[in-house]
């Protein structure tokens, strides 16, 4: 039996949403207007750098950095801001993105491009983590960060079996530093109908030899933290000071191949990696933080792993990507990996 109940719910646009609880969740849903939803992405190819780009127009009328009380991830109440979630109180929440970039049912690409042009078919959805409008994977409890990871993993395994999905990816993009435009806490999750480029070298790598399986047993000057399992480490080619990436010590494609107890030491390193940051330099630190699993076809040889980017350098210096980063790739750090996880390590 799995550890959460699950409700699913038909948004009055025609959007899914499901509830997720350690509990059942009999609320009846409160009522919520029919808001204006027709995207229409499109994929066109970019002949020098040989990848897909995500054409969504849309997007540029997603909701920006509202007010608390017009917050759109936060419960409804009887008479007020109707949000997203039609429902007085919940535990976390998974919907269609209003404004996604990839969708269920896509519309064709433009006539007369260039370039070869093809349908963003896939989906994009928001997974809120708390009906607290204020908190983090680090203030959450450690009951409630285990129902995230649950649901992290129920979600892998609903879009991976969805038709003409090739990669899925969860990701979390925290603070106005790296463009977060909703402050409540919340991530979100990418259904691709082809596999990403980085996710293509990585594949590759795996497929030659176990990189990661390699690297582990050489990372005590670069490790942050550890749970049964688990390693937290800046990896020594960060690209970023405080990169930091969170592996099993045993190869596992991706969640929905760990055990409960995995999956509880999972959780409860994530949340003590972000309260590391936060009390690095005593505020609530930026950063995106993307969970790297096999892409279709990939399980045999991918190594499950999370990768944090914060964009911090130093509290008040942001890393900003320059030339050489942005023209050439290569990327240039102004602090050493060792020295960073000593930083992380010893901050707690």
């Amino acid at each position: 039996m799995l550890p959460y109940y699950r409700r699913v719910h038909r948004k009055a646009d025609g959007r899914e949403l499901i509830l997720y609880g350690l509990h059942p969740l009999e609320d009846p849903p409160l009522p919520e207007p029919a808001l204006p939803y027709s995207p229409a992405p499109h994929l066109r190819y970019h002949p020098l750098r040989r990848e897909w780009v995500v054409y969504a127009a849309h997007r540029q009328e997603r909701t920006f950095l509202p007010p608390k009380e017009h917050c759109p991830l936060c419960p409804s109440r009887e008479g007020g801001f109707p949000t997203e979630i039609p429902f007085s109180r919940f535990q976390v929440a998974v919907f269609d993105n209003r404004f996604p970039s990839l969708v269920p049912s896509p519309t064709p690409p433009p006539e007369g491009l260039p370039v070869p042009a093809g349908e963003a078919l896939g989906r994009c959805e928001v997974v809120v983590y708390t009906e607290a409008h204020v908190g983090s994977l680090a203030t959450l409890t450690e009951e409630e960060r285990l129902l995230l990871a649950w649901v992290w993993r129920e979600r892998y395994q609903a879009l991976y079996a969805l038709k003409g999905i090739q990669f899925v990816m969860p990701f979390e993009n925290r603070g106005e530093a790296v463009g977060v435009t909703l402050h409540h806490p919340h991530g979100q999750i990418y259904a691709y109908p082809l596999v990403p480029p980085i996710l293509e070298r990585e594949s590759q790598a795996f497929r030659e030899r176990p990189v990661l399986l390699e690297l582990l047993p050489h990372l005590e000057p670069y490790r942050v933290d550890q749970e049964e399992g688990f390693l937290a480490f800046v990896p020594p080619f960060a690209r970023y000071p405080y990169e930091v990436w969170v592996v099993p010590w045993q190869r596992h494609p991706g969640l929905w191949t760990f055990s409960h107890e995995e999956m509880a030491a999972f959780a409860r390193l994530l949340g003590r990696v972000v309260a590391r940051y936060d009390a690095l330099f005593g505020e609530a630190f930026p950063y995106v933080m993307v969970f790297h699993a096999a892409p279709l076809g990939e399980e045999r040889t991918f190594h499950f792993h999370v990768e944090f980017y914060p964009p911090k350098r130093a509290k008040d210096k942001l890393k900003f990507l320059a030339g050489t980063e942005l023209g050439a790739g290569t990327f240039v750090v102004d602090a050493l990996p060792e020295e960073t996880a000593k930083r992380l390590r010893e901050v707690l």
